[in-house]
């Protein structure tokens, strides 16, 4: 038997010993030789990959077929994933994605997975939101929705009836409500979750996305998340790293506020907002005649919110009007138009525009939709909530106080996750980087959804760099109307080209209204100036 061939294993000596002096070994002590060899065939046999326990979603055949509706410039398809990856020969969810292919075929660079955020928004859409993009000429666009959403398997959860009034300063004793509420939100979703709720989770999805890259027949992916979808890129990273390519993380999450506390300062972030607009509209007492300085414009705000809470004008009561004054005070270019509604409602006149306070309206009632929906009400759950409400009520005699616009309460009440009725098989991903490249943090100062602090905590937690976009109040920057921005995210995704290690972008400017004793004259207010701007950067149709 030649010394290369021993119980029907064949070796090729030449890949195996390379060197001069171990084919002087192998020739002058054969009876080494078969040692050695057998010594392979024995380490061969106990280091070999064990058997692949998904191999039948890996090798599953993706089928692409035009998406339909709304979607019709982009191809759907509809795979299976476990259930519980504890246990993958049990049962399956479907998962629904979506695709764009790169325009520039001869310039592609393969995949982008994008994810809008949530907990719990539709991601097969965002391809189409990205197809005027400059990415669209070199990747396909990759959108999904995540387990538990839209097309995909969902976890639909039973509304509960409305117990507390829509109130942005409670009284102590409407407490009781909000916290009777949440918990017959959290016990109509278990009992309508089936028996799927408790693997709906961030790290399950981002297995979901490993799945969805191999049947691709993807390497690596690259990755575009907004909000929620930057933990979700950030926890593929920790549990892929080999896997993960470019990763922008647009307006991202605090890693170490999973999940309460997140929520907490987005009552902050408003409140910030406030203050600044505050601070220049007492800038321009001559203009608005609210006051000199940021305290005597805030002593204004106040006695228009104590008035409209015995008196309402129009569609402002005291809780619209602090609704309305988180919002405007968000979006930089509505500074003026703000001031003008204050002044309007403090002499007792209807506003011509009541968009302020719609929106107002608007965001406390998405607020609490967000958090009845059965995603959002699970994902967040992932870590640990408080379960003494003593400590909820605190916060909320708080923050009814110092945070109530944009309705702050809101964020310090109790929600499903105080009432938690189901154990996470795991717990929350700790997230960190291991050995994929350097990424990119985008993230605005005025932020009121994921507050500035979460940025610069997220990209040093996993040593990316931060693109700070200054004095900006929007949520989601990339390809929503800044220039700057898309520059610096096309270099860096198109061509891997970092920006800096700390750069800037301005966000949209202030109303160019003069401080007192310049020059120079205040646009006035227009019927359509709010709705207009919402609308001309996706705000009012959806987008955070």
């Amino acid at each position: 038997m030649p010394w290369n061939r021993l119980n029907g294993h064949t070796f090729a000596a030449a890949e195996v010993f390379s060197s001069g002096a171990e084919v002087f070994v192998l020739r002058r002590f054969p009876a080494l030789a078969l040692s050695v060899a057998a010594l392979l065939i024995t380490s061969t046999t106990a280091t070999a990959d064990p058997p692949d326990p998904l191999a039948e979603f890996h090798a599953q055949p993706v089928k692409w077929a035009p998406c339909g509706g709304t979607l019709s410039e982009l191809e759907c398809a509809t795979l299976v994933a476990p259930l519980d990856y504890a246990a993958p020969a049990g049962d399956r969810i479907k998962l629904m994605i979506s695709r764009r292919k790169a325009a520039a075929q001869d310039r592609r660079r393969g995949v982008l997975f994008t994810n809008p955020g949530g907990p719990g928004g539709s991601g097969v859409g965002v391809p189409q939101f990205l197809a005027n993009s400059e990415l669209a000429q070199v990747y396909d666009l990759i959108g999904f929705d995540p387990r538990g959403v839209g097309g995909s398997t969902a976890l639909n959860c039973r509304a509960a009836p409305a117990i507390a009034e829509l109130d942005s300063r409670p009284a102590d004793a409407e407490f009781g409500k909000w916290a009777a509420e949440a918990r017959e939100a959290e016990e109509a979703c278990q009992r309508s979750s089936g028996g799927i709720r408790q693997f709906i989770s961030t790290a399950n999805t981002a297995r979901d996305m490993d799945v969805v890259r191999t049947v691709l027949g993807e390497p690596k992916i690259n990755y575009l998340g907004y909000s929620y979808g930057t933990y979700l890129g950030a926890v593929y990273g920790t549990l892929f790293p080999k896997r993960l390519d470019r990763s922008v993380l647009d307006s991202a999450v605090h890693p170490e506020w999973i999940w309460r506390e997140q929520l907490r300062q987005q009552a902050v972030a408003y409140r910030q907002d406030v203050d600044t607009w505050a601070t220049w509209v007492g800038q321009r007492n001559e203009k608005f005649a609210l006051g000199k300085s940021q305290a005597e414009v805030l002593a204004e705000v106040e006695k228009v919110a104590a008035k409209l809470n015995t008196t309402p004008i129009g569609e402002y009561n005291r809780s619209s009007f602090d609704g309305a004054m988180g919002v405007g005070a968000r979006y930089r270019p509505l500074w003026s138009d703000l001031a003008a509604i204050v002044t309007k409602l403090r002499s007792g006149e209807k506003p011509e525009n009541a968009e302020g306070a719609k929106a107002g309206q608007v965001l406390a009632r998405t607020s609490l939709q967000e958090l009845r929906s059965g995603v959002f009400d699970t994902v967040t759950c992932e870590s640990a909530w408080p379960t003494d409400l003593h400590n909820y009520y605190e916060d909320m005699r708080t923050f009814r106080e110092r945070y109530p616009y944009g309705f702050g309460v809101v964020r310090a009440a109790p929600m499903t996750c105080t009432f938690r009725s189901f154990t996470p098989p795991e717990e929350a991903v700790k997230i960190g980087r291991n050995g994929y490249p350097v990424g990119v943090v985008v993230q605005s100062e005025g932020d009121t959804q994921t507050q500035y602090a979460s940025g610069p905590a997220m990209a040093a937690r996993l040593g990316h760099n931060l693109i700070t976009v200054v004095d900006e109040g929007k949520h989601s920057i990339y390809h929503g109307g800044n220039p700057c921005v898309d520059g610096k995210v096309n270099r860096y995704l198109i061509d891997g080209v970092l920006p800096g290690s700390s750069s800037e972008c301005a966000g949209d400017p202030r109303p160019d209204v003069p401080k007192d004793g310049q020059a120079g004259a205040a646009p006035a207010l227009s019927a359509d100036r709010i709705q207009t701007y919402l609308d001309g950067r996706g705000l009012s149709a959806g987008r955070p």
